[in-house]
């Protein structure tokens, strides 16, 4: 019960950072001695000192026979900007450190561990795991797969429509849900969404929140019609266009800023996520239209579902369904199922939140 109290407490601490850490986990630290927190710390940035160094610095020498609570392995390797947290413990003289969850990354998984406990120093791992990996689903899937995480959302009426037959779909939920997204779009790396959202909305695609921080805006736009007043080019920050042409429009937008990503014939969905993958990207947010979300969920790029449901019905076969423009499954045996569904009221909306199970 103590040691989860500390935990949780460490815990509390990472998720400070939502949104900051990228390419890195969400890390936060406690020290504890003689049933009193002593120092704490979390990693806020990447290139920044590490949760587990930031607490150690604040203790000084107090930390001598302290405990060390932390929600991810303790790194061991020089494979990056700031040296090894298990150096720092070990010089420390702390006695013990509880670790949530082992790192997933190659250069960790389990040696952190190991020079902590050769040191002499006394180590479990696996409390609150669950919630520590939760907390870094993009961090995990990034860094054993090179492929980000990706959130598809959606807001529609309890009928399952996003839009009338004309295309009104300006605010199916209300403020508090639309707060919500807002926070989503800040956590993640990059926005990803297409032209006909694009052509239909104009959409800013930003953070509108205080303190928020605007993903990177991925646009899938096969003959590069985006019009040159659109939002997305001309609102920070960095826009990257996904199309299939190049010439002199493609030439032109780079000289404003924007960036090509070329492919020839059909796009595919998974080559995108493992390009975006390649330069650092470690969590997308799909925001798109009806054969947006289909195509997404039918080449298997999506892990988390988000759906706004607000307490309206649209009707009609001509209205506009959330998931639609595709094939449909003929058996419901072979429809793409979800699992650990969970659900809670934003505002007047229900979110509902659960994950894409995978073949």
């Amino acid at each position: 019960m103590v040691d989860s109290k500390y935990m949780r407490r460490a815990l509390a601490l990472a998720k400070r950072a939502r949104g900051r850490t990228s390419p890195n986990p969400m890390v936060g630290a406690v020290l504890v001695k003689r049933g009193r927190v002593i120092a704490e710390g979390y990693h806020m940035k990447a290139g920044t000192p590490h949760a587990e160094a930031l607490a150690l610095v604040a203790a000084a020498e107090k930390a001598r026979g302290a405990t060390l609570y932390v929600t991810l392995e303790p790194c061991c390797h020089t494979n990056k900007r700031t040296p090894p947290c298990t150096d720092a413990i070990i010089s420390s003289g702390v006695s013990e450190v509880i670790v949530a969850m082992e790192d997933p990354n190659p250069h960790v998984s389990g040696k952190g561990i190991k020079t902590l406990q050769r040191a002499g120093i006394k180590v479990e791992s696996g409390l609150m795991e669950d919630k520590a990996r939760e907390l870094n689903l993009a961090y995990i899937k990034h860094v054993t797969t090179g492929l980000p995480y990706v959130t598809l959302k959606a807001a529609m009426t309890l009928d399952g429509k996003i839009a009338t037959p004309e295309g009104q779909s300006k605010w199916i939920t209300g403020p508090e849900a639309r707060r919500v997204v807002h926070r989503m779009r800040s956590d993640a790396d990059a926005l990803l969404s297409a032209i006909g959202t694009v052509k239909a909305d104009d959409p800013e695609f930003t953070a509108r929140i205080r303190g928020g921080r605007n993903p990177v805006r991925v646009l899938i736009d096969p003959d590069l019609d985006v019009p040159d007043r659109s939002r997305v080019l001309n609102t920070p920050p960095h826009t990257i266009i996904v199309t299939r042409k190049g010439g002199q429009r493609a030439l032109d937008l780079r000289a404003r800023g924007v960036g090509i990503l070329q492919y020839e014939g059909r796009l595919d969905l998974a080559w995108l996520m493992g390009e975006l993958g390649k330069i650092g990207i470690t969590s997308v947010m799909a925001e798109g239209g009806s054969s947006f979300n289909w195509h997404c969920l039918d080449e298997g790029i999506v892990d988390r579902v988000v759906f706004f449901v607000a307490p309206k019905v649209i009707g009609g076969s001509e209205s506009i369904s959330s998931v639609g423009g595709g094939k449909s499954f003929r058996k419901l045996e072979d429809a793409i199922g979800l699992m650990n569904m969970r659900s809670r009221m934003v505002g007047e909306d229900l979110m509902i939140t659960a994950d894409v199970k995978k073949a």
